[in-house]
């Protein structure tokens, strides 16, 4: 491989900029390649580092904990692929705060190669395979059931065994008994809703109705469903977003490509299941799925402007083009569309400022002026169909030179 080879593959690395190469031999090149390739990614122009590329991250916000969750997972202990460890490591490579692996109840196609009288199997297995780490493994279940009643998530129960029952109503009573948080799964699922649209029957306001339903899926896997989010929020439910991962976490999301698994992000008052289990109760959560979050505002809000922030701004020499330099500290890019009284320099109305990166903007303001506020529509945060919020930074600027 010629050294103008080297020079090509090094510079398409995450866009990496590099010398010249055609000063190395072949040997050093190779070695230049395989040192570059190991070094951890640096983000920005702010200096932010990520010690684990596909880790999944959000900044805390007013007081809680930003912890990213996956509530509905299979192994081979249902239907899934995969040993329940692979569950537990896969969410310590994308640095999970919680997982529950919820096998189905009526539905176990691997019983012959596995049986297993226990239902807590799967659980007890992913749990001491994470006994040495940070992440929080909860007990829950599947149940599967037709229509009327669907397939539903219940998690934070003690012991799966008594819900395996011919009687629905017994399964979600005994899941409400034990003091199990339940939300619908996969409402807009094609096999059950040939439409795609999600819709509630008579057997699910009633159980909405006697507690026994306190959350809904608005995204699994990899669909989304704006009607599932509309019954959420009439009905306050909680807002759940699962990778219902069934194979590989990687294959199914893309991770090598840039992809990610969807998660609930749940804002606790503290690092632990019972944290998480009251957040859920008060239903703050959103749902973050293809770099989008999806929730209430008064819960998405506090997270974008936890996430986004002006880290400098200052006119250019003698001009009065303002260069300011946004930042963001989460794990999902935000797509923003200005709406404020001043036009862009350097872009059109649309701003991407990609996860843990920061980039400059620059700002025709007419006149000097001693602080700027700039509005934007946050095209990849959604409140309701249809609906995006707004969002304004402002800055006092800095006067004097360029900025650095």
């Amino acid at each position: 491989m010629s050294s103008e080879s080297f020079q090509v593959a090094l510079s398409a690395r995450r866009g990496t900029l590099i010398p010249s190469l055609n000063w190395l031999s072949k040997r050093q090149a190779v070695v230049y390649l395989l040192l570059i390739f190991s070094a951890p990614l640096s983000f920005g122009q702010s200096g932010h580092t990520h010690g684990a590329v596909r880790a999944i991250e959000f900044p805390d916000v007013n007081g809680f904990f930003s912890l990213t969750c996956d509530f509905h997972m299979h192994s081979v202990f249902s239907d899934g692929d995969v040993w329940p460890n692979t569950r537990v490591q896969e969410a310590q490579k994308d640095n999970l705060d919680c997982i529950a692996v919820t096998e189905h109840l009526e539905y176990l196609p691997h019983k012959a190669d596995i049986p297993f009288p226990d239902r807590n199997r799967a659980f007890d297995i992913a749990l001491s395979t994470a006994a040495n780490s940070d992440l929080i493994v909860i007990r829950g279940s599947e149940i599967t059931r037709a229509l009327p009643f669907g397939h539903a998530n219940t998690i934070f129960i003690s012991d799966a065994n008594p819900l395996v029952t011919e009687n629905a109503e017994v399964a979600y009573a005994e899941a409400q008994k034990q003091g199990g948080f339940t939300f619908m799964n996969h409402p807009n699922w094609t096999a059950q809703r040939k439409d795609g649209v999600a819709r509630l029957e008579e057997i699910n306001l009633a159980m909405i109705e006697k507690g026994q339903i306190q959350g809904i899926e608005v995204v699994n896997d990899i669909t989304y469903s704006d009607e599932a989010l509309e019954i959420a929020l009439k009905y306050n439910l909680a807002i759940i977003g699962t990778s219902d991962i069934h194979s590989l976490i990687d294959w199914q999301f893309d991770v090598p490509g840039g992809g990610h698994r969807p998660v609930t992000i749940v804002f606790a008052k503290e690092r632990t299941e019972s944290g998480i289990k009251e957040a859920l109760l008060a239903r703050r959560t959103v749902a973050w799925y293809q770099n989008t979050l999806i929730g209430r505002l008064e819960h998405v809000m506090p997270l974008v402007e936890a996430s986004l922030s002006i880290t400098s701004a200052a006119y250019q020499g003698d001009t009065s083009i303002l260069d300011i330099r946004i930042e963001n500290k989460s794990e999902s890019d935000f797509t923003l569309s200005n709406t404020s009284d001043f036009r862009f320099h350097d872009r059109a109305n649309l701003v991407v400022i990609p996860a843990h990166h920061s980039i400059q903007v620059l700002v025709k303001t007419g006149p000097r002026i001693p602080e700027v506020a700039l509005t934007f529509d946050v095209l990849n945060v959604v409140t309701a169909p249809g609906q995006h919020p707004s969002f304004t930074m402002k800055t006092a600027i800095k006067s004097g030179s360029e900025p650095k």
